[in-house]
């Protein structure tokens, strides 16, 4: 059996508290928000949300008729859940390179903030791809490897790696950059046009953020991403499903799972999802568990 990539597990984590709420990153939030609000369709049937944690963006997401969280940590959706509730909202505890639906059945798809945990890039990319319906919308940020800082320090020699070599780089563990042809690449190899890119963050230096206004920042940050300069820290994409595959829209939103081992069928017997070799997963508190099976495998 090939070896499994390793994954990033937030479980139990204070990332909400230690690193967004009251953490002086208004600025960024801001930014991101416009820029996805930006370009999201105007409307929309199902949304999957990749890596949603504890719900930080969920609310952007208003013009889906139905929105799935899908996030490894069973903890960080707990407690997006006790904030959003279950109307027109679905909770998924899975690991994002097998996850648990059918092919097709979103018309868009979300990550901010997640790809640069990804070891496997190809592979967590080719699985979004398989749910999406075709000329579906996938929107991507990563942390991008040929930043300003990046550059001028490997100028100076205060910085061993490239940021002009292809290849990610993992700076610390399970954390990465990735050159922004790299992305391209990838996404145009399982089937994603690239129709849009916006550098942001353009002022994400703590000096800086102290002395001037968030508001400010975040308009100066939006003339900023109109030179399409591909600098920053993190860039934004705008993705589209190529290909003729037909899409599953339609299926119930409660009937959208498969195996995420084979990805054949699940019969579902009360709170549990059980395979044809009779391994199975739980719904608990809420949440569909499919991180590790409770009986089987």
């Amino acid at each position: 059996m090939a070896e499994q990539p390793r994954i990033c597990d937030y479980e139990g984590s204070d990332y909400r508290t230690r690193f967004w709420e009251g953490q002086g990153r208004n600025y960024e939030d801001t930014v991101e928000r416009q820029v996805l609000h930006r370009m999201l369709p105007n409307q929309g049937h199902r949304l999957l949300e990749i890596g949603a944690g504890f719900g930080r963006l969920t609310q952007e997401y208003k013009m889906f008729d139905q929105v799935v969280l899908l996030d490894y940590s069973f903890s960080q959706l707990q407690y997006a859940r006790e904030q959003l509730g279950d109307d027109g909202y679905v909770y998924v505890a899975a690991d994002a390179y097998h996850m648990p639906f059918k092919p097709a059945t979103f018309d868009c798809a979300t990550m901010i903030r997640v790809l640069h945990h990804f070891e496997d890039v190809p592979k967590v990319l080719s699985s979004i791809r398989r749910l999406m319906g075709d000329s579906g919308t996938f929107i991507l940020e990563y942390a991008n490897k040929r930043n300003l800082k990046s550059i001028l320090r490997y100028a100076v020699g205060l910085q061993k790696w490239n940021p002009n070599t292809l290849e990610p780089v993992e700076f610390v563990e399970l954390n990465y950059d990735f050159h922004p042809s790299y992305i391209l690449r990838e996404l145009h190899s399982v089937g994603f046009s690239t129709r849009e890119y916006v550098p942001v963050s353009w002022f994400r230096i703590g000096a800086v953020k102290s002395l001037i206004p968030d508001g400010i920042l975040a308009s100066l940050d939006g003339l900023m991403q109109k030179t399409k300069w591909v600098v920053t820290p993190s860039v934004f994409t705008r993705n589209v499903a190529g290909g003729s595959q037909e899409d599953n829209l339609q299926i119930d939103l409660h009937d959208i799972f498969a195996c995420p081992l084979t990805g054949g069928p699940l019969r579902r017997e009360g709170n549990l999802f059980i395979n044809q070799d009779g391994v199975a997963w739980e719904k608990r508190d809420g949440i569909y568990d499919f991180k590790q099976p409770v009986k089987g495998n």
